[in-house]
């Protein structure tokens, strides 16, 4: 029988964010016997060519939901609308609730400088709540009514896409996760996001988007010697907790 090794929280900015970025890595983690918890800031309410936002959110919500149940997890979303997100009070207190009740051992988020406002705001958000949960006097909106997390949470970021911030400067991960082993298992997650390839031909000029996942993989693998890789970066700000808790527990496919 798997132990229940506790909790791990991917905050994104929208449905798919997280399988596109690191659902390899939340797909290993599940295996090892870590509770995998997605949480977005929107329901990617704009994401649709043909449906309205109101019914785009609906689908995309259940999307979501399904996606987390193939990763044996659980899918929340903090309430927000695409392109209307900061990080602000209401989005703050909505995430500081989500850590007291979830009380994830790590959350793995946005680079902070990533393509697109949304990825930045919610990077910033994971940032202040993972530093504030702890926080007895941190009594904001939804925060208020559940009890502090033990410490500072420890935070990851994943690699923005193409490797880059916007400027095209590349980035070089703190370190990288073999993915090869559920690249096959990853793409079906990834496929639960049906709505999405659609709007990504249209929007982005990118068809087949689980292909693209996988190339994007396949370019992050190439950097260290593996078929497919996820990059990643610890944050090492004052206070937070250096252990290195993800690379411990996935040592063999750490890179």
């Amino acid at each position: 029988m798997t132990t229940d090794l506790g909790a791990i929280l991917a905050l994104c900015a929208h449905p798919d964010d997280a399988e596109f970025r690191c659902g390899g890595t939340l797909l290993l983690l599940a295996r090892m016997g870590w509770r995998i918890h997605i949480a977005t800031l929107t329901a990617g309410d704009c994401g649709s060519m043909e449906m309205g936002p109101n019914a785009t959110a609906t689908r995309r919500r259940a999307e979501a939901e399904i996606a987390a149940a193939r990763l044996g997890g659980q899918y929340y979303c903090l309430g927000g609308q695409d392109l209307q997100v900061y990080d602000d009070n209401v989005m703050r207190a909505a995430a500081v609730a989500l850590l007291r009740e979830v009380r994830p051992a790590a959350v793995i988020t946005h680079y902070p400088t990533d393509y697109m406002p949304d990825h930045d705001a919610a990077s910033a958000v994971a940032r202040m709540a993972t530093f504030t949960a702890s926080m007895p006097n941190y009594v904001v909106g939804p925060a208020a009514s559940r009890a502090p997390t033990a410490g500072i949470v420890p935070l990851y970021y994943f690699s923005p896409l193409g490797g880059t911030d916007y400027f095209g400067v590349p980035y070089q991960p703190h370190f990288w996760v073999n993915v090869t082993e559920v690249i096959e298992e990853k793409a079906e997650v990834l496929a639960c996001h049906a709505s999405q390839r659609d709007w990504l031909r249209v929007q982005h000029g990118m068809d087949q988007y689980i292909l693209q996942m996988k190339a994007w993989d396949a370019e992050t693998g190439a950097q260290v010697g593996v078929p497919y890789a996820e990059g990643f970066f610890v944050h090492r700000g004052h206070a937070y907790p250096q252990t290195p808790l993800i690379q411990e527990h996935l040592a063999g496919y750490i890179r």
